[in-house]
């Protein structure tokens, strides 16, 4: 497991609104490049997200950056990061910080994670935390860091043991980039001057006179057989994800660093408790098994109606989920199907969610020409999600009495995105939110 730690820090003294844009993305560079050449840059469908909520700050986090043949197009990658850093859609945003892990040939310590970071030109004052030095430097430019993470001191990076996880038997990766954002109230600064003149920025974050989060991008085990999955309720695959996921929220809020809020999203690979969701759709069925000759091992599962002909319903087998009608998990965006996500209930006391109103996420076909169409690999779930912790949801819901005060969405439900389609989180918020005089800011998440 990686951990990566990016801190930043926001000093604005002019009364006016921000906007901050996380955004999560999972989208190889085959898709990169798909997209670019299709459309270009400036009109793909993230960045189209990114003019309609025109934010100042946006976070993009993706997942397998580069792809799953990384040796083949790893090489593309920085090209396609420096067309979009010039390209005229991001003009406005005269900051960038790019984190890319792109060392492929040391599996010890590769993640295929990377976090992007925009910043809008109407932000004054924006910090970054040196971990190794412990202080703030002001953000300028743009830069990229890739190939060994592990050497900047902009940001934190540990590698997990894997065998800390032994029930899992085939290679995996989970992989975790923290962003801290904190946004300063100058204002308040101004009125406290017993906080000293000395480094006002270290001072001010000491005293709490903060609205400050972190970002944290990552990525979950995945469900390695739906076979496997569907044998117990809950899977093996989710009690692993259960595990991954509280060693991780314990990592965010230790002992090392300040406790503040945070938004963790990414690939988590939730899934539909899967022995449910197939009792429910094959009520009326009957099941017949199907065993391999030689080793008397399950390898598929089929449903079929009682009567009509005995019409098959279901195809089950370690990597195919073959439903007759996949307008079950389109219709009313599925939201039928949501008793059975059933994942992050664990942590109902230390994570929040926005209701979801889009469809599952995952697995979409990668057929430009099918963006709407689920592949028949996997039960379609909601895998990628933008979750907070409870101090967080208080900076998303309370953050300015409007109309829509936060907008859950997914991105491109016509577009072929690959297998997932990315889903973002738009929203405002003020530094010092909760405290008197707090100035409002407009944020934007984006998974």
């Amino acid at each position: 497991m990686e951990f990566v730690r990016v801190r930043m820090c926001e000093s604005e003294c002019e009364h006016r609104r921000v906007s901050v844009e996380p955004v999560r993305v999972r989208m190889g560079v085959g898709e990169c490049e798909l997209v670019r050449v299709r459309m270009g840059v400036g009109e793909c469908e993230p960045v189209r997200v990114m003019h309609t909520h025109k934010p100042h700050f946006m976070a993009l986090h993706c997942q397998e950056f580069g792809g799953k043949n990384y040796e083949a197009s790893m090489s593309h990658v920085d090209k396609f990061v420096k067309e979009l850093l010039s390209s005229d859609a991001m003009k406005e945003y005269n900051r960038a910080r790019v984190y890319l892990d792109e060392n492929y040939k040391s599996q010890e310590h590769f993640t295929a994670l990377g976090s992007f970071y925009f910043l809008h030109e109407s932000l004054k004052n924006i910090y970054q935390f040196d971990f190794k030095a412990k202080k703030y430097k002001k953000v300028t430019g743009k830069e990229i860091y890739s190939d060994t993470l592990e050497s900047t001191p902009m940001l934190e990076k540990e590698k997990f043991p894997q065998d800390y996880f032994p029930e899992v038997c085939e290679d995996w990766c989970l992989l975790i980039s923290t962003l801290i954002i904190r946004m300063i109230d100058e204002a308040a600064w101004i009125r406290n001057p017993s906080a000293g003149s000395r480094n006002p920025i270290n001072r001010e974050l000491s005293r709490g006179h903060t609205s400050a989060f972190d970002l944290v991008n990552i990525h979950l085990f995945h469900d390695a057989s739906n076979l496997v999955a569907w044998e117990t309720s809950p899977s093996v695959y989710s009690g692993v994800r259960h595990k991954a996921l509280g060693y991780v929220l314990d990592r965010i809020i230790d002992q090392r660093f300040e406790k503040v809020s945070y938004f963790v999203f990414g690939d988590f690979n939730f899934r539909l408790d899967s022995k449910s969701v197939v009792e429910t759709l094959c009520t009326k069925a009957t099941m017949q098994t199907v065993r391999a000759a030689d080793t008397n091992e399950v390898v598929k599962l089929i449903f079929r109606e009682s009567d009509n002909d005995r019409k098959v319903v279901l195809q089950l087998e370690k990597k195919l989920f073959d439903y007759f009608n996949q307008d079950v998990f389109r219709d009313n965006n599925g939201t039928a199907l949501l008793e059975f996500d059933k994942e992050l209930s664990v942590f109902k006391d230390r994570l929040y969610e926005l209701d979801i109103s889009f469809p599952p996420s995952y697995p979409y076909s990668e057929d430009s020409s099918q963006g709407e169409q689920y592949m028949n690999t996997r039960c379609p779930a909601w895998c990628d999600r933008i979750l907070m912790s409870l101090s967080a949801k208080e900076l998303v819901l309370k953050s300015e009495s409007e109309e829509k005060v936060a907008t859950y969405d997914h991105i491109g439900p016509n577009v072929c995105m690959g297998d997932h389609k990315p889903v973002f989180l738009a929203f405002r918020i003020a530094p010092g939110a909760g405290k008197p005089h707090a100035h409002v800011h407009k944020c934007c998440v984006v998974q």
